[in-house]
């Protein structure tokens, strides 16, 4: 059943990789129709070949996004990409990164899940060192079935806060993926960061109708659905990236959406 379902991802992956080259073609067959027309001037051509390529470029991250949060990632296999990950913190530098595998017959992980993880582990990592004092570091992975778990233990001066700034990409991530974080910590002994990240999306409302939002977030939302990224959003309201990721995440929280995509299809229902 195994080979089965890797034939069938393959295939999968194949096709939506002719699927893509055929967009790809399309499109830059018609920005240089455009560039090339003599019926438009220098700056109607740059216009309309910038917008054809700002469009392509929002249904290729909408795609990609899509892509990926439908794959699924054996949780072995995405615990030996974090180790990866980890090895050139742990060759050059002096920290003693212990790993505890998880169990190998765990459920596999939806791929936003596994990609989610192993940021969430980079980051709590790089937060305990920069705390100083952290000579060595415990990560585990385990799962329940219904849930990934991950255990993170440092032997730092244990000063560490759930609203420590460090943490707030950590806590944002989990938020959005409607997980738990807890953090624990003991002076002179280290600190332990215990999240819980859902296999399983939450059930998605109907629309956003009928959720509670500010209106700087319905500001966020608006070009958000409109496929702006963070850097744009923030240039376009003055507010930073940090504040637009802030306000991205509770928007994802509320909708009880797991990605982007998913947030701007509620938007646009």
């Amino acid at each position: 059943m195994g080979g089965a379902y890797s034939r069938v991802m393959i295939a999968d992956t194949v096709q939506l990789a002719a699927d893509q080259a055929d967009r790809h073609a399309v499109t830059l067959e018609s920005i240089l129709a455009v560039l090339r027309s003599r019926r438009l001037d220098d700056r109607a051509a740059r216009t309309m070949a910038t917008d054809l390529a700002a469009g392509a470029l929002v249904d290729l991250r909408t795609a990609s996004d899509e892509f990926r949060d439908s794959l699924v990632e054996p949780v072995v296999g995405a615990f030996a990409r974090l180790r990866n990950d980890l090895r050139p913190l742990v060759r050059h530098g002096d920290l003693d990164v212990q790993f505890v595998e998880p169990p190998a017959t765990g459920r596999a992980l939806p791929g936003e899940v596994a990609h989610a993880a192993r940021a969430i582990v980079r980051s709590a990592v790089l937060a305990f060192v920069d705390q100083g004092e952290t000579t060595r570091v415990r990560i585990q992975w385990d799962c329940d079935g219904l849930n990934l778990l991950i255990d993170i233990r440092d032997d730092g001066r244990g000063e560490l806060t759930a609203h420590d700034d460090s943490l707030r990409p950590i806590a944002e991530r989990v938020a959005a993926l409607g997980g738990e974080l807890g953090v624990s910590s003991t002076a002179g002994w280290g600190s332990d960061l215990a999240i819980r990240l859902p296999l399983d999306p939450p059930a998605l409302p109907e629309s956003l109708d009928s959720v509670a939002l500010s209106a700087r977030e319905r500001e966020v939302l608006r070009l958000v659905a409109s496929g702006a990224r963070n850097r744009a959003i923030a240039g376009e309201l003055a507010i930073s990236e940090n504040t637009v990721k802030f306000h991205v995440s509770n928007l994802l929280r509320k909708a009880g959406a797991s990605s982007r995509s998913e947030l701007v299809a509620l938007a646009t229902h």
